[in-house]
């Protein structure tokens, strides 16, 4: 069989809600230069298909995906975000008499809602029934929906088939999978098992380092801390294999503060980049959405340590909580300056189906559109508990503002210096990316 996998781009992704401004020669080329991190679902499911089959891949708007490729299946992977590119794209291929599958973040929240536009739903991980799908298929006997009914064994996940993209595409890892935190507000708890840690073995996870084509990798792992010392026997066989590459990962900034070990052997490794979700500085909308994993009084001294070992922090905010106050933007902005953050960002809450806050919130009638094209974080989808949405909105419009500013710009690149060539570079490169990515 012809196997077509398709990732959905709405929109430009480098383009943004909160202004729209003509773009400058600066704008066009830190567009070009910017690389978009790529949806490592499909790569993996091409690994696990049958080698008599042909596999292709296509990703982007509804206008740049090509309907009249010869192909006998099609399947489709999105999220909120996607999903009314994604249902658009699978109604045009269904309507040339194409199969369709779905799946993916959305598609396992809502099934119901992408059976409307597929002939098949994948709900949970796809690895282990992949497979049996096109069985199916070639039999005449597809089903409407496959549920994984287990957790997906992190030993038989296998190493993407990276060919798929270009050489220059950005490609990540994932060592582990699974979040046992549970936060309120995070997509990982609306997927089947999403919530159950999984290692994949270390040497799987170093053999795959070693093919990936990229000198730069990011871990899509939902956070490296979760299991301290498994992350340390990775970073120490990352080091110990010779591979010469650089990292960024996730992580949580209090398990980082107080673990010494982990950041000298992260730093060995070659990590220059941690993500670090603070999402509040008010230490009661944090423990109301379950992150009690975060405490704020601990925060500077974490991003000190981190500094310590020369590595980045991008510093990941999220503005809308129920006892976040009025002017939570100028807040957070005080404690950003202040605390040598090197990339800021912030997002608006955004309740995605599925999660424990969309059912909260829909049943306090509080969900003000199911457009889901406007679930992108920069666009406000609820009623906030202290302000308006209008406050809301503003709070992080004029917080991203405030924050990649010229002069804030050149202060945290000139801070870079002190981090080394590699993380500097970083730095710098990111600073300038954030400020493309929104119009300021």
């Amino acid at each position: 069989m012809k196997i077509l996998f398709i990732c959905p781009q709405p929109k430009d992704l480098l383009l943004t809600t909160y202004e729209k401004k003509k773009t400058s020669l600066f704008h066009k080329i830190m567009l070009k230069l910017t690389s978009i991190n790529k949806n490592m679902s499909l790569p993996i499911l091409a690994a696990v298909t049958p080698r008599e089959h042909t596999v292709m891949l296509q990703e982007g708007t509804f206008d740049e995906i090509n309907f009249d490729i010869d192909c006998d299946i099609v399947g489709i992977t999105y999220t909120t975000l996607d999903a009314l590119c994604a249902y658009k794209i699978a109604d045009e291929f269904k309507r040339r008499k194409i199969t369709v599958i779905l799946g993916g973040y959305h598609a396992s929240a809502l099934p119901d809602e992408a059976k409307q536009h597929a002939d098949a739903v994948v709900i949970g991980e796809a690895e282990e029934i992949w497979p049996q799908i096109l069985k199916d298929f070639e039999r005449g006997n597809l089903k409407s929906f496959y549920k994984q009914d287990r957790p997906t064994d992190p030993r038989k996940i296998p190493i993407p088939l990276f060919e798929m993209y270009p050489k220059n595409a950005s490609l990540g890892i994932q060592a582990s999978r699974g979040c046992p935190m549970g936060c309120e507000f995070c997509s990982i708890t609306n997927a089947r098992f999403r919530n159950i840690f999984r290692p994949r073995p270390i040497e799987d996870v170093i053999e795959e380092i070693s093919l990936n084509p990229q000198k730069n990798i990011s871990f899509y792992d939902p956070s490296l801390t979760i299991d301290p010392s498994y992350t340390k026997a990775l970073f120490k066989g990352v080091k110990d294999s010779g591979i010469n590459k650089k990292f960024a990962c996730y992580g949580n900034i209090n398990i980082l503060a107080k673990d010494d070990e982990l950041l000298k052997l992260a730093s060995e490794a070659g990590v220059i980049q941690w993500e670090i979700g603070f999402e509040s500085i008010i230490q009661k909308s944090l423990n109301d959405i379950g992150k009690k994993s975060n405490r704020v009084k601990e925060y500077a001294k974490g991003i000190r340590k981190i500094h310590n070992y020369n590595m980045m922090i991008l510093g990941d905010f999220v503005f809308g909580f129920d006892n976040d106050p009025p002017d939570i933007g100028d807040k957070t902005l005080e404690f950003v300056n202040d605390s040598d953050i090197d990339i800021p960002d912030v997002q608006i809450l955004t309740p995605f189906p599925g999660t424990p806050l969309f059912n909260r919130l829909e049943n306090e009638g509080r969900i003000i559109t199911k457009d889901w094209s406007k679930y992108d974080f920069e666009h406000v989808v609820f009623k906030p508990k202290r302000m308006t949405v209008e406050e809301l909105y503003e709070n992080a419009k004029i917080f991203f503002k405030k924050s990649y500013k010229k002069t804030k710009i050149l202060k945290r690149v000139i801070r870079g210096i002190n981090l080394g060539y590699d993380t500097f570079v970083v730095v710098l490169f990111e600073n300038l990316t954030m400020s493309t990515k929104r119009y300021i």
